[in-house]
């Protein structure tokens, strides 16, 4: 099966307090799912209509087993995933009184940590359109910095699109290291999805405004920047044209996963050969509507219900 999106990086098991207005230390009662960039991105792109795939490493444990399961219902493709005598990560999440919520990570020596080109499903990523990776993996160990640089790699010489997100962690790395790893990276995609703030980090320059982060990222030899403002909207551009989209304004419950919604309805939007309006405009509407739902992919839309929420249809319910 050829994909329109193929993912790779680290899925853990996740735990949030069931009323997600306390904290967990005062909740007996929690909710357990499943917590992972990657594979937001490619349960986003399965519900907007699309055929995604992820790869990984996870440990023969409950959780490893539930990521599966859960991914195979969202109709991913996890056929080169592979299950080790290593452990499953775990991730804990409680809101905090301002700003995204606290996430605490338990994942070092995780199966996903050992993860090494030789595990590369080779085939995989020749045949799929896009290959989508995070700034995340690359921080976790020196051989998955290795496997996704040898993954870009792959798709470049095979002319499978390369997405990057380069989604930040400084609890991962320190600056100087995240930009010698990241940087390169970035200049190999043909998608690039930064934040501002992720921005002014990797341009070590934190006076610069949207647009001359983007033509920056433009004079690299980057096709296409897609910038994301949070609740200002975000701008995309190419070399000839640039499009600045206002955000929806959503109630929001659950800020984590709302980043990977936006690139997740970009990346339909591109496959779907939308206009660079139109696919700004369907990012912000999958990010908003994220926005508003608890928990890390569980609010990710279908596309029936991205058109409800632009009012484009209106759904009957009973």
């Amino acid at each position: 099966m050829i994909l329109d999106v193929l993912t790779i990086g680290e899925t853990m098991g996740l735990f949030m307090p069931s009323d997600f207005e306390q904290k967990l230390k005062t909740q007996t009662i929690v909710t357990k799912s499943i917590g992972g960039s990657e594979t937001n991105v490619a349960i986003g792109i399965s519900r907007l209509g699309r055929k995604s795939g992820w790869f990984s490493l996870l440990g023969k444990d409950p959780f490893g087993d539930e990521i599966l399961y859960r991914l195979r219902a969202e109709g991913v493709d996890t056929s080169a995933v592979r299950q080790t005598d290593g452990r499953t990560g775990l991730m804990l999440k409680e809101k905090s009184l301002t700003g995204d919520p606290r996430v605490f990570y338990y994942r070092e020596n995780s199966a996903a940590t050992h993860m090494n080109p030789e595990d590369l499903p080779i085939e995989l990523i020749k045949t799929s359109r896009i290959l989508h990776i995070t700034g995340i993996t690359p921080a976790l160990s020196k051989n998955c910095q290795e496997t996704i640089e040898t993954a870009v790699d792959i798709a470049k010489e095979n002319g499978v699109k390369v997405s990057f997100d380069p989604n930040i962690r400084m609890k991962l790395w320190d600056v100087e290291t995240m930009r010698e790893v990241l940087l390169p990276l970035a200049k190999k995609s043909d998608l690039f999805f930064p934040g501002l703030n992720e921005a002014h980090l990797l341009l070590n320059n934190s006076n610069l405004t949207p647009d001359e982060c983007i033509q920056c990222f433009l004079d690299w030899g980057i096709p296409e920047v897609i910038l994301k403002l949070g609740a200002k909207g975000a701008i995309s551009a190419t070399s000839t044209e640039k499009f600045e989209a206002e955000s929806f304004p959503v109630i929001e419950v659950d800020s984590v996963g709302a980043g990977d919604g936006f690139c997740a309805g970009y990346l339909v939007g591109y496959l779907n050969q939308l206009s660079i309006s139109e696919r700004t405009e369907l990012a912000n509407a999958v990010g908003a509507i994220v926005v508003g739902r608890k928990g890390d992919y569980e609010g990710l839309p279908t596309m029936d219900e991205v058109e409800e929420f632009l009012g484009k249809i209106k759904i009957v319910t009973r």
